[in-house]
């Protein structure tokens, strides 16, 4: 009898590499986070290597003699593949493939990769397909060579070979389907966001950059249940959670997908349904990692990208997260948001402030109400409960006394 053979998955080993066009530029801290990257997706970064230039080349993003080196490394480090840290044309992927003679990804590649391994509902998954189809349709030819070189690993995941090597007119079709499929999809977030609007029911919108600690904040707040990890895009699909702030009054929260700088443009047009949620919000909670050391430019990315999503006129309120691992670290500070308050999402720290703070916004937006209603219209004092914040109500002899904060829409009609 043949011995029987335990295959094992081949671990992706990979090298990172940059081009640096700027003096000062942050190219090492990009490729950091490039790392924790591919990390997620499930591989091993065995080197990383920076070639400073004046531009990118356009034809192979490495200049020739930088190619000869990391074709050297390649092999001496048995590496599966490099990951480039731009999005590369596909000249340039197949250029530097052939150059290479390894399977040749970039940080677009990786991202659509993670996403295609979180999305989990159905809405989820058609955004991340339907982001995969256009990036790769365009490189069809490039990637036909990956794909053949290595069984599995990033960039194999979501629609599959089997979609990458059919004809460019099938992929385009099925484009088309997962746009018509995602129209139906936006309909239903639209009837539910006018639904929530004739309620009169006010929306936080949690925004901020990726592992920021916008799932832990959501999950603290509201007992939501979401998986909240240590790792970049751990949460994908969008979340919605009644809160009930000290004074009684509702509030819904939703959690948004986590930004990062070089978001693909096609990742971005797929999920703009979801990121919308932002847009149509009454109040922008941006959540900030402010233990880490790039605070500052993951903020400036996420108003940069807040900006493209047509996202302003909104009051935001800064949550300096991970207050408890700042260490001594400098005071935060946010000169583009309306409030700020620091908070450990994790240990419950100013959690208080955070919640009598949003309060005190929405009670900004109301406006007062003092009336004795005859015993007759009581119904109206429910419409106060249910959309207003209640804060005096007394039985008379001549009616029942309400002292309240109402939307402002409804005034009239409680008058």
């Amino acid at each position: 009898m043949a011995d029987l053979v335990e295959l094992k998955e081949i671990e992706e080993r990979v090298i990172l590499v940059a081009v640096s066009t700027e003096e000062g530029s942050l190219v090492a801290s990009s490729l950091d986070e490039l790392e924790e990257l591919v990390e997620t997706a499930g591989a091993v970064t065995v080197d990383k290597m920076i070639q400073n230039r004046e531009r990118i080349h356009p034809g192979t993003y490495l200049g020739k003699g930088k190619i000869e080196e990391v074709k050297e490394r390649v092999w001496e480090l048995n590496a599966t593949g490099i990951v480039c840290d731009d999005e590369l044309s596909p000249a340039q992927l197949r250029n530097l493939e052939d150059a290479l003679d390894t399977k040749v990804m970039d940080r677009t590649m990786v991202i659509l990769d993670i996403f295609a391994s979180r999305a989990t509902t159905r809405e989820g998954k058609i955004q991340v397909e339907l982001a995969q189809l256009k990036y790769r349709a365009a490189r069809l030819v490039g990637l036909r060579n990956s794909l053949s070189r290595l069984g599995g690993g990033i960039g194999t995941r979501g629609p599959g070979e089997k979609k990458l090597e059919a004809d460019r007119r099938l992929i385009h079709d099925r484009i088309g389907q997962l746009k018509a499929e995602l129209e139906d999809v936006k309909r239903h977030r639209d009837v539910a966001r006018q639904q929530r609007t004739r309620n009169h029911t006010p929306v936080a919108a949690i925004v901020g950059y990726t592992n920021a600690g916008k799932s832990t904040l959501l999950n603290t707040l509201t007992d939501a249940g979401i998986l909240a990890e240590d790792k970049l895009f751990a949460t994908l699909d969008p979340t919605t959670r009644n809160l009930e702030l000290p004074g009684g009054e509702q509030i819904l929260l939703t959690d948004t997908v986590g930004f990062i700088r070089k978001l693909p443009h096609n990742l971005i047009e797929a999920f703009k349904s979801t990121l919308e949620e932002a847009k149509y919000s009454d109040i922008i909670l941006h959540v900030v990692d402010c233990s880490n050391p790039q605070m500052d430019m993951q903020m400036y990315v996420v108003y940069e990208t807040l900006k493209d999503l047509g996202v302003h006129d909104k009051e935001v309120i800064t949550v300096f997260n991970k207050i408890d691992a700042a260490g001594e670290m400098r005071i935060p500070r946010d000169l583009s948001s309306d409030y700020q308050v620091k908070i450990s999402a994790k240990t419950g720290e100013g959690l208080d402030e955070l919640l009598n703070l949003l309060e005190s916004i929405l009670r900004s937006r109301k406006v007062f109400l003092e009336r004795v209603y005859p015993y007759q219209e009581a119904g109206k004092i429910q419409l106060i409960r249910k959309y207003g914040q209640l804060l005096k109500e007394e039985y008379r002899d001549d009616g029942i006394f309400v002292s309240a904060y109402v939307p402002a829409e409804m005034y009239t009609n409680l008058i």
